[in-house]
């Protein structure tokens, strides 16, 4: 097949532009300047005839061409990355970035990752956590662990757990409490999936009391604060089992509200390679074992 003078320097340039979604971001990680990021950007645009990218006051938005082209690149920088390890003398390891949701890297993954690497050692895997809010492409990730319903445009997706929430408080507060109609006068810790408490609260027929005070995009900064005794937190019981054991959090009702579950989830239009379909066999695996293996 003839090729034409193929603008690799230009073509990476794009492939990170894309991802990062910033010529600033873009500039940082190429280690160039912002203009040069520019002038690589609208060279490619010239070559092709096409723009790439719509520059908007809310950034960069890509054109239906940008969005073809861009997993071409992506593919085939990777596929280049994966040949050079092995010629470099990785010849048997893949590398697989996965991001995690935090709450359920440190409260289900992280112990479990001692056997994955056992089973596979041919997968360089690299996590990196998060508040649940990831862009899989953007970030330069395969893959990703995420809560909610599953329904996110332009992925694939795999239930992995159910999280039922239920409050969850420190033990001298659990104490105060004799049912639920009492939180209403207590410290509600708010995450920022605003109908959390408003849902379990009409599970229960209840009113919810008014929300007041800070909102956070972490539940592990609300078991903390919750464990700390700043108030009662709506968790994920699941992913605190340790803190539970270890008496720093208690459950003081039984009651739960479902608001969505775990999900591995990818890029509709990313074939699976090897570490890939290895990785959602074995956590699909391990979330639908026995409790007690």
């Amino acid at each position: 097949m003839d090729r034409p003078d193929i603008p690799l320097n230009a073509l990476r340039v794009f492939e990170v532009a894309m991802r990062q979604g910033s010529f600033t971001k873009a500039a940082i990680e190429l280690r160039v300047t912002q203009a040069a990021v520019s002038h690589q950007i609208a060279r490619l645009e010239d070559l092709l005839g096409a723009a790439l990218f719509l520059r908007t006051s809310q950034g960069l938005v890509p054109t239906d061409e940008g969005r073809l082209l861009f997993p071409v690149l992506e593919h085939g920088f990777d596929a280049m990355a994966r040949t050079l390890d092995r010629l470099n003398g990785r010849r048997d390891v893949e590398v697989l970035k996965v991001g995690v949701n935090t709450t359920f890297a440190l409260g289900w993954l992280v112990p479990r990752l001692p056997a994955f690497r056992l089973a596979h050692p041919e997968i360089d895997l690299r996590i990196s956590t998060n508040n649940n809010r990831v862009e899989i492409l953007r970030e330069g990730l395969d893959m990703a662990i995420r809560f909610g319903t599953g329904g996110w445009t332009g992925h694939d997706a795999i239930p992995l757990l159910d999280a039922p929430l239920s409050p969850l408080c420190a033990p001298d507060l659990a104490a105060r409490l004799t049912g639920p109609a009492d939180l209403a006068g207590m410290d509600l810790l708010r995450s920022y999936r605003s109908g959390e408490w408003p849902g379990w609260f009409a599970s229960l027929g209840l009113p919810c009391p008014p929300l007041t005070g800070p909102v956070f995009d972490s539940s592990v900064a609300l078991a903390e604060l919750a464990a700390g005794g700043a108030g009662v937190a709506l968790l994920p019981v699941a992913m605190f089992d340790a803190q539970i054991a270890e008496g720093r959090l208690v459950r003081p009702f039984g009651a739960s509200v479902t608001a969505g579950r775990y999900f591995l989830a990818w890029p509709s239009d990313r074939p699976q390679g090897p570490a890939m379909t290895a990785f959602a066999r074995w956590i699909t695996a391990q979330a639908t074992a026995p409790q007690d293996d």
